[in-house]
């Protein structure tokens, strides 16, 4: 094209530079407002419009629908231009090989984000950004539509492409906002519904066509486009819970958490059925739920992610409920109707690293915009996947903005932060030389540790009684203590040093367990340490580890003694509890998550055995304070027999704020243990309370007889003491009789 100067008409150039042109028409132009839409010409307007394929263009009144002008063609097919005598709001009239098409300009309309708005997401602190950026139905200047806003600050262009115009990078390019690099647009006329991505020209060409980050909804997989969606408008019915959960998820009060994933936790026909959506799901999960007496149930990752195998956790909308499940509205009435039946709901969530697929938040204006841009810092090797630059202000934002959308617009009562220990240390799972110290020198990644705190403090300022809980698996020291204490902030830290003693002794045959029998106790070395979460998660029940009860040694018979005396442990323990699916009744086979649970295990004795354990430990435990009030304090554990190696027997007193204590002793051999002596310090008759080897379990019924008196015989430092009889791979609980 031979660049020519612009046509002259009074007052006004009617035709660009070929050059604009040109740019324009290769979808190079950076500021493609500066030549389209209307520009002031005196007393009129100059109109210009860039269609590419239209076949003509009138020009209307935007009131009364009277033709105003008919648009002529100018340099090349596709570019539009007239002039307007009067200064007025328009419409175009767009005839296309398929049709007539009746819109405001987008280019008619002026700057659309406020300043404040970009003030606070380039200072990384936009705590509304769901309801800002992104896809935003409302209505502008009279006309209905939808804006959009994106940051990509080292883009030369950015479109918004979609069936509405037919994904063609020309027909929206949007404006640059400076100095934050946030492109807009408001295009009239699109509906919730439609589909929507941005065609973004990257420093080095265009980029494959990227999702929206603050897609509020999603295609359902395997599409990969965002869906124009409203805000959340949903009316809760939940003041009572939210009143009241603060006190109901304390330190002091009894937290069991049901850990399930919603695709896979019972499915419509089967094993092969179709995956049940948020209504089906809360129908068959509340009842479950309350039958079996959980506080709370956590969902694995929820936000859409593109492949179903990574279980949520390589997960691309931060705020967007998946699409396999229903809509925002559904899962908004999912929570709703939880904390009607008394169910807390936690999320996991998942700031530390997000997946390479091409649509993605990767090279997102094709540089290294939400990931660090060294691979040692911003590819994590095991999961190969970005790590997110949490250094950055506005990816510390957008993390923290996400983590307030959850827990605000949904009503969720905590986050599970995963793979914390990975977001602590930049040297996390990599060799000598592949990692990049930090300012000091250190292994710390400072950007994270400021971020968590800083999410830490927002939470609980801005959603009282929500929690945070992390997943963290190294002795980072003070990860459930205040930031004003110098720790990380979070309410709980999943105790995974527990964990995988625990499972590490009751895997052993238990001829061999007297060798490993501090497995057991050492727990209680560093139980005041933290506030911890007892965890059985997925991570232990996939990838060979067995099911938990294919961990168990001996026989058929064995095996669910051994489960029911290490259950009954993990729920007589220090710290809250957290269950697997399917581990409650003693599932055998691995977890996949392409398949529901083997429900039909439950017509089997033993295995409802375990189900009905479980039941009656997450009674026993809401009721007795003596289980959980004191949980963080030495005053609430005692043990009575920690070093009995020779007979794998352990014994010790939980204690609440008041009243008695319990008696928890446990035989973790298969051998039943007559007149075993242990000290107690009431004398009173003690009432069995509770007993993993009970007949209603699937045990043999070797107990005491419902209870015992104790005998004027000193042991164990106390004066008097009870002679019990220990069922086999059994535990049982006691309670002096008041009164």
């Amino acid at each position: 094209m031979i660049d020519r100067p612009a046509v002259t008409m009074p007052g006004e150039n009617l035709l660009p530079t070929d050059a604009d042109v040109d740019a324009l028409v290769r979808a190079e132009h950076g500021n493609p407002f500066s030549i389209l839409g209307p520009h002031p010409d005196g007393d009129g307007l100059v109109v210009r419009a860039y269609l590419p394929n239209a076949l003509g263009v009138e020009v209307l009144e935007r009131s009364g629908g009277r033709v105003l002008a008919a648009m002529e063609q100018g340099q090349v097919p596709g570019f539009f231009f007239t002039r307007l005598t009067n200064q007025q709001p328009y419409l175009l009239k767009i005839r296309w090989a398929s049709g007539e098409q009746l819109t405001e300009d987008p280019f008619s309309f002026g700057p659309q984000l406020g300043e404040m708005d970009m003030y606070l997401f380039s200072e990384g602190n936009h705590r509304q950004i769901g309801r800002v950026f992104g896809a935003q139905p409302m209505e502008v200047e009279g006309v209905q539509g939808v804006r959009f806003a994106v940051w990509a600050p080292n883009a030369r262009r950015v479109s918004v492409v979609g069936s509405f115009n037919g994904w063609d990078g020309r027909r929206h390019p949007m404006r640059l906002r400076f100095p934050s690099g946030v492109w807009e647009i408001f295009i009239p006329r699109l509906q919730p519904g439609d589909k929507y991505k941005y065609e973004i020209l990257g420093p080095n060409g265009i980029l494959p066509l990227k999702a929206d980050p603050i897609a509020l909804a999603t295609e359902l997989p395997p599409g990969t486009a965002s869906v124009i969606s409203h805000p959340l408008e949903y009316e809760w019915k939940d003041e009572d819970w939210l009143q009241q959960r603060a006190a109901q998820q304390s330190v002091k009060a009894p937290m069991t958490i049901y850990e399930l994933h919603a695709g896979s936790w019972r499915r419509d026909g089967g094993d092969d059925g179709r995956l049940y959506n948020w209504h089906e799901l809360a129908e068959r999960l509340i009842p479950y739920i309350k039958d079996l007496g959980f506080t709370h149930i956590e969902l694995m990752p929820i936000m859409e992610h593109p492949f179903g195998g990574s279980w949520g956790y390589q997960l691309l909308s931060q705020f967007a409920p998946s699409a396999r499940y229903g809509n925002a509205h559904d899962f908004a009435a999912f929570v709703d109707a939880c904390h009607a039946a008394g169910i807390g709901v936690i999320l996991d969530w998942v700031p530390a690293h997000f997946p390479t697929d091409a649509h993605g938040l990767g090279e997102f204006d094709g540089t290294a915009l939400y990931e660090y841009a060294h691979p040692f810092e911003g590819f994590h090797q095991d999961w190969d996947t970005y790590i997110y630059n949490l250094g950055r202000t506005e990816v510390h934002g957008f993390m923290l903005a996400s983590a307030l959308h959850w827990l605000r617009e949904f009503h969720v009562d905590a986050l599970r932060v995963d793979a914390v220990a990975s977001m602590l240390y930049r040297d996390y799972s990599r060799k000598e030389g592949e990692w990049i110290p930090n300012r000091h020198g250190g292994r710390e990644n400072l950007e994270a540790i400021d971020f968590l705190r800083h999410l830490n403090d927002v939470v609980a300022t801005e959603t009282p009684g929500a929690l945070v809980i992390a997943e963290e698996s190294t002795a980072f020291p003070g990860v459930s203590k205040p930031t004003s204490e110098n720790g990380l902030g979070f309410a709980y830290k999943w105790n995974m040093g527990w964990m995988h003693d625990t499972l590490q002794y009751i895997q052993e045959d238990p001829i061999n367990r007297q060798y490993h029998h501090d497995k057991f106790t050492f727990g209680m070395v560093y139980a005041y340490s933290e506030h911890f979460v007892l965890p059985i998660s997925h991570d232990e029940v996939v990838h060979g580890k067995g099911s938990l009860i294919d961990k168990m040694p001996g026989d058929r018979w064995q095996k669910f003694a051994n489960l029911r005396a290490y259950l009954a442990f993990m729920w007589t323990h220090p710290g809250k509890k957290l269950l697997f699916m399917g581990s409650e009744f003693g599932q055998w086979r691995e977890w996949n998550h392409d398949r529901e649970l083997d429900w039909h295990l439950l017509e089997e004795a033993d295995h409802r055995g375990v189900q009905n354990l479980v039941r009656d430990l997450n009674h026993l435990y809401s009721h007795e304070p003596a289980l959980y009030e004191l949980d963080s304090e030495p005053a609430g554990f005692q043990w009575l027999i920690g070093d009995d190696r020779a007979n794998s027997v352990f014994a010790w007193l939980r204690r609440g704020s008041s009243g008695d204590p319990l008696l928890i002793v446990g035989n973790y051999t298969p051998v039943v243990r007559e007149s075993y002596r242990i000290g107690v310090p009431v004398d009173s008759r003690w009432e069995e309370i509770f007993n993993s080897d009970a007949e209603c379990y699937g045990g043999s019924n070797v107990g005491n007889g419902g209870g015992i008196l104790t005998e004027q015989i000193a042991a164990h430092g106390q004066d008097v003491s009870l002679a019990l009889t220990l069922p086999p791979l059994g535990v049982i609980i006691l309670r002096p009789r008041s009164g």
